[in-house]
């Protein structure tokens, strides 16, 4: 977690932050736990990440992005009075002659920036910087005022803010705050005329609050580059297209190339060659130029120290390739080839030709990975020469090499930011590369379901049916068994057409539905119908096995969830013996065993815990619901059975409550205590004497094992069986 932190403060430049913010939110920040671990990382980076002057004037992300990023990321309360305690916790005894400015910067510089997006992060920020003077530990009160009266004033005399007016007399704040923040700090208060642009981008300030709201999880990866000093003159107009960062981005790349600063860095043959290269007019003459500034780079005598100022140039002078399209509009073999062409991409086709254990490999390598710190877009640029060019069939493995060569140094790490690069640049190369990536490396895609999520929230109808396609002809390969589960749980908290994207993608494999089953416990009929009606559609497909069952039947009953009864109906339409004997065996089997017997048996799954009183009410509902219809579901003789044991040994409450479902099994009792008769049934029902009986065949098959049972009926109780009850449930049950 330090190495990625670290990596965000000393490699990403500002404004290209969203995706490791995103990737380090899933990874370390995802938990109700981890809500106590923002205080620790913002005490780290106000302690410890104290950058060099040189990163200070570069375009590299700044820690107070990072912390306002995770201040507006924090749900809990007291988690968030502990990270802006975190946050202010050098200003209470800050001594000048001790105390680095830079422990007490991070702080101010969130409120000053946050202003205008999120003027509430600033009031809250001002707020607790008043109050904490008293209550942090009232005997030295008047040491913690002198201390943040001292950062103040140190502030302004560094000249990290040149006036504290325009932040404690904004109009912003509501007047109360304001009040107090005269009284604590009368000094700081005293502007007698605010600069000038604080007003003149207030019009700009109250556009961005339509648009951005503090629950946003990238308020801190998007537009806060409009903060910046060189970059006050853009226009309100562009502001609101800033929240996905792509107007800044253009902005940047529509300014001329200018590679003056690092050519005097390079040796005199090498800078000549990048110069050929940035004059080169057509493709292939640069091209040719690249190859000769690879072969240079591969010779002996070659300085390894220059590969970081040569990486700076070539991502300079290949701006307009990463922004440009990578997958050409038809995709043919031979448009395919020409689109592989480029010159960035011969650093690519080196690679393959090389063995891996080769030294010229590892210094291209390494080419790379500097490239990769200075524009992340290469990560899915090398994915898509390895799919699409005829060079590297079969070289998938070097992206791994490539990986574990970067910064980052793994493999899932680098896969999954690289595709969430893609995603956001072209959904199309995505589903193109999606495919390849999901079949070369299965144990990074397969166990969780981020690549998943990362597809299904982009695609459109039409790439979703290309990629069930893909799957039904074997080429792609999604969910797997033994991870499907728990990749179908995750799912239930994306967005509703996500959803469904990935229950059509996990029907089109040819996994059983016994296999996610279990994910019934998981669904709650209010929170989860996106789910709830791609496993209902897909159930009754199904022939009911008693594991289906049992998982329907533990569902919780509520009289606005209609999933269990529209299932078991369906079921009784189709499969009625069948599920006749499946909940049979459920209700002897929970009316059996002990208590603390059943426990253990379910204590594989806690979810999984079905219990008498939920399959007698599910079984009451379903009756209420075939009451007006021709179903004699109720009238089958497994069913009687249960019901007949059930009540023999059931409380009286229960008795009463299930009164008319028992009543069913009383009339079988009489019926089956009067032998005669029933002998004389079973004379009638016999296979000689059933080609003239009248009745249908399912009244026959019923009525022919109703007195085959009876006449078992007769025979002496088994001594074994100590406890009172018919015969008919004694013969069952051995």
């Amino acid at each position: 977690m330090e190495t990625k932190l670290l990596f965000m403060t000393s490699r990403v430049r500002f404004g290209q932050q969203k995706r490791y913010q995103d990737w380090f939110q899933r990874q370390y920040l995802s938990t109700p736990d981890s809500q106590s671990l923002r205080c620790d990382l913002i005490r780290y980076i106000c302690g410890v990440v104290h950058p060099s002057n040189e990163v200070l004037s570069s375009d590299i992300l700044p820690r107070w992005a990072i912390i306002g990023w995770l201040l507006t990321t924090c749900t809990s309360n007291v988690a968030a009075s502990n990270a802006k305690l975190a946050l202010f916790y050098d200003w209470l005894f800050f001594s000048p002659d001790k105390d680095s400015i830079m422990n007490i910067e991070p702080a101010i510089l969130v409120m000053h920036h946050s202003m205008k997006p999120h003027p509430a992060i600033t009031a809250t920020l001002l707020d607790f910087m008043c109050r904490i003077i008293p209550n942090f530990y009232p005997p030295l009160e008047g040491h913690v005022r002198q201390g943040v009266f001292s950062s103040l004033n140190h502030i302004v005399e560094k000249r990290v803010l040149a006036h504290l007016a325009p932040l404690f007399d904004n109009p912003k704040l509501d007047k109360e705050l304001r009040a107090m923040l005269r009284e604590k700090f009368p000094e700081f208060c005293s502007s007698p005329s605010p600069p000038v642009e604080v007003k003149l981008e207030e019009p700009v300030s109250v556009e961005m609050d339509n648009h951005m709201s503090d629950k946003d999880e990238g308020c801190y990866d998007n537009a806060e580059a409009a903060f910046s000093d060189d970059e006050e003159d853009l226009s309100s107009r562009g502001k609101k297209r800033e929240f996905r960062f792509h107007p800044i981005k253009e902005t940047v790349v529509e300014e001329p190339v200018d590679i003056t600063p690092y050519l005097d860095q390079l040796d005199e043959s090498l800078r000549d060659k990048v110069l050929q290269l940035q004059k080169g007019s057509d493709t292939e003459a640069q091209c040719e130029v690249m190859q000769e500034i690879v072969d240079q780079v591969l010779e002996e005598d070659f300085d390894s120290e220059q590969l970081s100022v040569l990486a700076s140039c070539l991502q300079e002078l290949f701006k307009a390739h990463f922004r440009g399209e990578v997958l050409p509009e038809e995709i043919t073999e031979e448009s395919l080839e020409e689109s592989v062409g480029k010159p960035l991409y011969l650093i690519f086709r080196n690679l393959c030709q090389m063995q891996e254990d080769n030294s010229s490999f590892s210094l291209l390598l390494d080419l790379l990975s500097e490239l990769y710190q200075k524009q992340p877009k290469i990560g899915y640029h090398l994915l898509y020469y390895l799919r699409a060019s005829k060079a590297a069939a079969g070289k998938m493995n070097l992206y791994e090499s490539f990986a574990q060569a970067t910064q980052l140094g793994d493999l899932h790490t680098c896969l999954m930011m690289d595709m969430k690069a893609c995603q956001e640049d072209d959904v199309r190369l995505l589903c193109h590369l999606t495919p390849s990536i999901y079949t070369e490396f299965p144990d990074e895609t397969l166990r969780s379901g981020e690549l998943l999520n990362m597809i299904v929230a982009v695609i459109d109808s039409a790439q979703l049916q290309e990629l069930v396609c893909h799957v039904m002809m074997g080429n792609l390969v999604m969910f797997r068994k033994d991870s499907v589960l728990n990749i179908l749980i995750q799912s239930l908290d994306w967005e509703t057409f996500e959803q469904y994207c990935a229950w059509q993608l996990f029907l089109a494999h040819n996994i059983p539905l016994e296999t996610i089953i279990p994910i019934l416990q998981h669904l709650k009929y209010k929170e989860h119908p996106e789910a709830l009606s791609c496993l209902l559609l897909q159930l009754r497909r199904e022939k009911p096995s008693e594991e289906m069952v049992k998982m329907v039947l533990s569902r919780p009953c509520h009289p606005d969830d209609q999933f269990t009864t529209s299932i078991l109906r369906h079921w009784c339409m189709k499969h009625d013996e069948l599920l006749a004997e499946h909940i049979k065996s459920l209700l002897i089997k929970n009316n059996s065993l002990p208590r603390k017997r059943q426990s253990l048996r379910s204590s594989s799954s806690k979810l999984a815990q079905l219990t008498l009183e939920q399959i007698l009410e599910h079984l009451d509902n379903l009756r209420l619901n075939l009451t007006n219809t021709k179903q004699n579901f109720f009238s089958q003789t497994p069913i009687l059975q249960a019901l007949q044991h059930v009540q023999a040994s059931c409380d009286e409450a229960h008795k009463m409550k299930f009164s008319d479902l028992f009543s069913l099994a009383e009339e079988y009792e009489d019926s089956s205590t009067k032998p005669p008769k029933s002998r004389r049934k079973a004379a009638l029902s016999s296979p000689r004497s059933r080609k003239s009986a009248t009745q249908p065949p399912n009244a026959e098959e019923e009525s022919g094992s109703s007195s085959a049972s009876e006449e078992e009926d007769t025979k002496p109780k088994p001594t074994k069986r100590k406890r009172k009850g018919s015969s008919a449930v004694g013969s069952d049950s051995d």
